[in-house]
């Protein structure tokens, strides 16, 4: 893959997924990363790879920081790996800390610490995009803008992107950036359906209001952000994984899994590959995250890039999983 790529349609064009490294690292706990963790780091990333999958997406907090350290562990082993990969990780979140709460920090001082820390852990001297977490509601857009373009003279930190954002937000931090943010990561599935329910319910009485701000999608396509989209597998909801007997929505579960299973039957295809593609088939050019480190669930995944779902059962889909008929 070229590295010199410079809006959404090189995430898109070059690798159809993105590989989410949270579950790399030994869980989270705080005991040291162990042979055996990168040996699965080894195998996660060959079998990505082998899939057509090149972009791999971290953040910071994933295992404590050790989902960046095993990972780093792998690329100074293999270094030729690194000019085959896009990487990317994610600063923002920091954790509790004696009676100050979990918070959000985009103040140039963390941004410029947590880089730091990020590139020693992965044991790599750039990134290829660095996003910001979730929205801060106390970010001074131009503080932020300033680091950014510091980090990016210092050849730390190629692209910028955001995660969890909404269009009002990234338009208040991008009128002061010099560079374009180039992805918007937000949790989209077959399960999680505001991404749809936004504009599919505007002026509908009755309705229950979008948690996703109306226009973000919108304003991705628009100015060529790359939306990536985290939950995208609804961790294994319609794949395979019982659902809760006491859900109230177990009738929905069920009915999905039924119509999943039956159209990947049609399409000669994986369960997952048919809730990736779903995703897959908006027009938005989404870019589904994955995060298993099964192999055969990597693998399986990674058949949404060889099908196109057609209308007609993309909205079967989205029917069934919404529960309710469209207004």
């Amino acid at each position: 893959m070229t590295k010199q790529y410079a809006l959404s349609q090189h995430f898109s064009a070059n690798s159809p997924l993105v590989y989410g490294c949270m579950g790399l690292g030994g869980g989270w706990t705080q005991n040291p990363i162990n042979k055996e963790d990168i040996a699965q780091a080894h195998q996660a990333i060959d079998t990505a790879l082998e899939s057509g999958i090149s972009v791999f997406d971290h953040a910071d907090i994933y295992t404590f920081g050790k989902a960046e350290q095993v990972f780093g562990e792998v690329l100074t082993q293999r270094p030729e790996l690194r000019e085959q990969i896009v990487l990317q990780s994610k600063c923002g979140i920091r954790f509790s800390e004696g009676n100050t709460p979990n918070r959000y920090d985009f103040s140039a001082e963390w941004i410029t610490q947590s880089v730091d820390n990020i590139l020693k852990r992965l044991q790599t001297e750039q990134l290829d995009v660095l996003m910001l977490h979730r929205p801060d509601p106390l970010m001074d857009a131009e503080k932020v803008a300033q680091v950014f373009e510091q980090l990016q003279q210092a050849g730390k930190v190629k692209h910028f992107g955001v995660s969890n954002m909404s269009a009002p937000q990234m338009s208040v931090l991008q009128a002061s950036l010099k560079t374009p943010l180039v992805c918007n990561q937000l949790e989209i599935s077959l399960s999680h359906l505001d991404w749809l329910e936004q504009n599919v319910v505007a002026n509908c009485q009755g309705q229950a209001a979008s948690n996703l701000v109306a226009g973000t999608l919108e304003y991705c396509q628009l100015n060529k952000v790359q939306v990536q989209a985290w939950g995208s597998l609804s961790q294994g909801l319609f794949t395979g994984k019982p659902a809760d007997n006491n859900s109230l929505n177990a009738q929905i579960i069920a009915q999905t899994s039924a119509l999943v299973q039956n159209l990947a039957n049609l399409y000669q295809v994986s369960s997952e590959a048919i809730v990736l593609a779903f995703i897959m088939r908006h027009p938005a050019a989404i870019q589904p995250v994955i995060g298993s480190t099964n192999p055969a669930r990597i693998r399986a995944s990674a058949q949404a890039s060889n099908i196109t779902l057609s209308r007609e059962h993309w909205y079967q889909l989205y029917v069934t999983a919404r529960g309710n008929n469209l207004p």
